[in-house]
């Protein structure tokens, strides 16, 4: 039987403001209860949820090391879809084997030739749900497992831990790419749309105060990533990012900040969000709803610039520049 792939998430934003900036004739918008509450919290900054795609096992070898690393070589329970309970030396073996994973990965190699040098499909997803420190760890695994029940349930395996040892509460979930019918898995960007709304949904239900609003949206438009390579460049483990740096130097000691090309459609996106949240204070204003109206206009007018990457580096580069100046002159006198 052909393997088919099935897309999850196709379902468009609840709080698509964009839409509202781009009014056409004869048209009526209105702000339904459900976006209202969207509003709310992303305005007052709710705390949003996080999932990550942290890749996938293409072998059973990097299933097997995955799994081992998520529940600390054994130490912590497994806790699969049938609501068993796994754990010691051989917990990643028996999900290998009971997942079938060893006939998925021949399968795999009978029907993928060699010399096409293509790299295999995954076997698993390997996902991560995260909320910000203080969150009751308890009930961020209930709400992973009330996600998982209703996404994954009778169509893909999947098993979950929960971590507790870093800042953050934090659920591994490995799921199983290849249904029971044969329907592969396919992650877009849609799909993690989709699967933060419910995640957040889940937390809420469960007294969690939690919101899933893209980044743009929210006035966020630096890339996340720049943070943590950032720290990287500066525990000296990211020589790509040092190189991109050193050259933003460069300019910088030179005088000689180039624009990248990014920057006209991140601009245009910018103006289009500003107008989307200024026609959703007009329609609220009109509904009589002053006061959520005024803080609408107070989350646009607050919002940070519109930044590229190599913005974001010139930026934090000129600050450290400008201390360094501080110190040397202070050290003159």
């Amino acid at each position: 039987m052909p393997k088919r792939t099935v897309d999850l998430g196709a379902r468009a934003p609840l709080l698509d403001i964009v839409s509202y900036g781009r009014r056409g004739p004869g048209r009526r918008d209105t702000i339904t209860p459900a976006q209202r509450y969207h509003i709310e919290r992303t305005v007052r900054r709710t705390p949003e949820v996080m999932i990550k795609v942290s890749g996938g096992g293409r072998s059973l070898k990097a299933v097997k090391d995955h799994i081992k690393y998520i529940d600390r070589e054994g130490n912590l329970d497994l806790e699969t879809d049938e609501g068993e309970r796994l754990n010691g030396d051989e917990a990643a073996m028996r999900l290998i084997e009971d997942w079938d994973l060893d006939l998925d990965a021949h399968r795999r190699q009978a029907t993928v030739a060699v010399t096409e040098r293509r790299k295999p499909p995954r076997l698993v997803h390997n996902l991560i749900f995260s909320m910000p420190a203080h969150t009751p760890p308890q009930k961020l695994l209930a709400a992973v497992r009330k996600f998982a029940q209703e996404e994954f349930a009778l169509q893909h395996r999947y098993a979950m831990v929960l971590h507790t040892d870093q800042k953050h509460p934090h659920v591994h979930v490995v799921v199983k790419a290849m249904s029971e019918e044969g329907v592969r898995l396919n992650i877009r960007k849609a799909t993690l749309r989709e699967w933060r709304e419910e995640f957040a949904r889940h937390l809420r239900e469960q007294g969690i105060a939690a919101n899933a609003t893209d980044r743009a949206i929210r006035g966020a438009t630096t890339n996340r990533k720049s943070d943590g390579i950032y720290r990287a460049v500066l525990r000296g483990s990211s020589t790509h990012m040092r190189e991109r740096i050193e050259s933003v130097h460069r300019e910088l000691i030179n005088q000689d900040i180039r624009v990248e090309p990014g920057k006209s459609q991140l601009m245009a996106t910018r103006r289009a969000v500003d107008q989307g949240w200024r026609r959703v204070s007009e329609l609220l204003g009109q509904e009589s709803r002053r006061e959520l109206a005024a803080e609408v206009r107070r989350f646009v007018d607050r919002m940070s610039p519109a930044l590229t990457e190599k913005e974001w580096i010139g930026q934090k580069l000129g600050v450290q520049l400008t201390n360094t100046h501080v110190r040397e002159a202070k050290l003159e006198k």
